[in-house]
């Protein structure tokens, strides 16, 4: 439905994405992730024809954008990172607003108004200034913009950056509403592995302003097939006992995350009570230690180097 080719972005010198190919076909939703820096609101950017690629093509069934952008820009919803609302005007005044700049106008346009705010779940704060609304709501109002025209594709760029866990779920509910019962194409970036893995049909993984790797999330976790990952939940964070098993030949990766460690060996390795044996020589105490097979998370950090937030 939706494909890049070639793409690349020069700023003054510098490479912010370099031959980019990607596709969607219809009804799919695709993940694409990166490190801060990796080229992915660029190329977002050059897919939504907001900006023009120093060289590539996007191809909206074949046919090229860069001649014809309004051809996508009928069918295109795009929910941008930064907060796009006026916030001293209600959630209707807003919707309003960006109805008619999509051409919608009389009952049509307050019909799909009273539509999107069901699907949002705000009916009932319809009339009240967006200022007064949470982090979340504004979220949800700032994807309902992008409903209006009922578009056959949705671009969306870190959807649920800084809100509370309610209103995330509630928004990741209906993303897969979209996808699933209405076959909206989407385009979904995140710097949250768990909204990939639960939306996600395809990844493609960017860094450098290169695509590394992509395909089925099965696909992609097999690159680690071979492998499984040690969590260790420790009282608190030790550097040399991170050092010590990072410089470990046994070891293939060390991670720190929020509760400890997490080790990336071969699978089989046995390497438990060496571990143990380890924390007991840096007087670290473990709280849990598990077992389990590679995530994507952990396929993304073998790949890149890199936190998805780095």
């Amino acid at each position: 439905m939706l494909e890049t080719e070639e793409l690349y972005k020069k700023y003054k010198g510098t490479v912010a994405v370099e031959g980019v190919n990607l596709f969607l076909e219809k009804g799919e939703s695709v993940g694409l992730l990166g490190p801060n820096g990796a080229g992915k609101s660029t190329t977002i950017s050059m897919i939504a024809s907001l900006i023009k690629p120093t060289s590539g093509d996007v191809r909206l069934q074949e046919k090229s954008i860069l001649k014809y952008p309004n051809e996508l820009r009928r069918v295109l919803g795009i929910v941008p990172q930064e907060i796009a609302l006026y916030h001293e005007l209600t959630a209707v005044e807003n919707l309003r607003f960006f109805g008619r700049i999509y051409g919608l106008k009389g009952k049509v346009l307050e019909k799909k108004i009273q539509d999107v705010l069901e699907l949002l779940g705000l009916s009932d704060r319809r009339n009240e200034a967006v200022s007064k609304y949470s982090g979340g709501m504004k979220r949800r109002v700032n994807i309902g913009a992008a409903l209006l025209h009922d578009p056959q594709i949705l671009i969306m760029d870190e959807p649920t950056v800084g809100i509370d866990p309610q209103s995330r779920s509630y928004i990741l509910d209906m993303v897969r509403k979209l996808n699933e019962e209405k076959g909206v194409t989407v385009l979904y970036t995140s710097h949250y592995m768990e909204e990939v893995e639960r939306l996600c049909d395809r990844v493609y993984i960017m860094d450098h302003g290169r695509v590394i790797t992509s395909g089925t999330k099965e696909e992609l976790k097999s690159i680690l097939s071979g492998e499984e990952a040690i969590l260790i939940d420790l009282e608190k964070h030790d550097p040399e006992l991170a050092a010590e098993f990072a410089s470990d030949d046994a070891i293939l990766q060390t991670v720190e995350t929020e509760r400890g460690l997490k080790l990336i060996v071969p699978k089989g390795s046995r390497l438990l009570s060496k571990i143990f044996q380890i924390a007991e020589r840096h007087e670290a105490q473990i709280l849990n230690i598990t077992v389990h097979v590679p995530t994507l998370e952990d396929v993304f950090l073998h790949l890149t180097g890199r936190k998805l937030r780095d």
